[in-house]
C-alpha cells in the first residue's frame, strides 16, 4: 500500500471575498447578502471552501469526492460535488476539449464554486483541469484558505488499466485528440494542500484522509465525544 502525504498548513484565517472581475455589460451592481460570511459560518457551524480535486482521467476523482461528500453529509455538514461530466451536460455543454474550451470550462466552474463557498458550503470540484494556470486562476478569486487543491495522484498506467469509460484505449489508438496524459500534457500540482496517493488504497481510506485534513484545520464543526 502506498503511503499518503498531506502538506501541513496552519488553520487559515477567513478573509473578505475578492472583488469579482468587472463584467463586460454596464450598469450592473454586485448585491451582497444581509448576513456576511462570518455570520453564515457561525449559524451553520462549518466553513465553506472549495476542494478542487485534480488528476488524470480514471485517477479516482469522482469516486473519492462522492465518498467524501457522503462522509460529510452523514456528519451533518453541507457538502456537494460538482463533477466534470455532469457539468458538461448543462452549464458547459457548449464546450469541447480544446485548450481554449478547457480554460473556459474551468473559469465557469470556478465562478460557481466561488458562490458555493460564499454560501459556506463545502463544494468539491472533480475535474482533470490539467493546466496549473487555470487552477491558479480559480484560487485567485477565492478568499485565502478557501481553495484546497487535492492532487489525486494515480500513475498513468493504473488509470489506463482501469479505463472505466474506455477512453484510454481510444486515445492510444489516436481516436481522441487532446487527451490528457496521452496526447495532451497534464501539469501536476507543485504544492497541493492534499497530495492523495490512491494506488493500492481503499476508497474509504482516501476519503477519510481528506475529511481528517478538513477536521484538523478547522473547516468542520468540532465533533462531540
Amino acid at each position: 500500500m502506498a503511503a499518503s502525504t498531506a502538506t501541513p498548513t496552519a488553520t487559515p484565517t477567513p478573509t473578505a471575498t475578492p472583488t469579482p472581475t468587472p463584467p463586460v455589460a454596464a450598469n450592473l451592481t454586485w448585491h451582497g447578502a444581509e448576513l456576511d460570511s462570518d455570520a453564515r459560518r457561525a449559524l451553520l457551524g462549518a466553513r465553506g471552501a472549495v476542494l478542487w480535486f485534480t488528476g488524470l482521467s480514471g485517477s479516482g476523482k469522482s469516486t473519492v469526492t462522492r465518498r467524501v461528500e457522503r462522509m460529510l453529509l452523514e456528519r451533518g455538514v453541507f457538502a456537494y460535488v460538482l463533477d466534470g461530466d455532469n457539468v458538461r451536460h448543462g452549464l458547459c455543454r457548449d464546450l469541447g476539449f480544446s485548450p481554449a474550451d478547457r480554460t473556459e470550462n474551468i473559469r465557469r466552474i470556478g465562478e460557481v464554486t466561488r458562490l458555493f463557498a460564499d454560501a459556506q458550503v463545502l463544494v468539491m470540484a472533480a475535474f482533470v483541469s490539467p493546466q496549473r494556470a487555470d487552477r491558479d486562476a480559480v484560487r485567485a478569486i477565492l478568499p485565502e484558505g478557501a481553495f484546497v487543491e487535492v492532487f489525486v495522484d494515480t500513475p498513468l498506467e493504473v488509470c489506463a488499466a482501469r479505463d472505466p469509460k474506455g477512453l484510454y484505449q481510444r486515445a492510444f489508438a489516436g481516436e481522441i485528440p487532446e487527451f490528457t496524459g496521452v496526447s495532451a500534457p497534464y501539469e501536476a500540482p507543485l504544492t497541493p494542500e492534499i497530495h492523495l496517493l490512491t494506488d493500492g488504497r481503499a476508497v474509504d481510506d482516501c476519503a477519510a484522509e481528506v475529511v481528517g485534513w478538513l477536521q484538523q484545520r478547522g473547516y468542520l464543526p468540532v465533533r462531540q465525544a
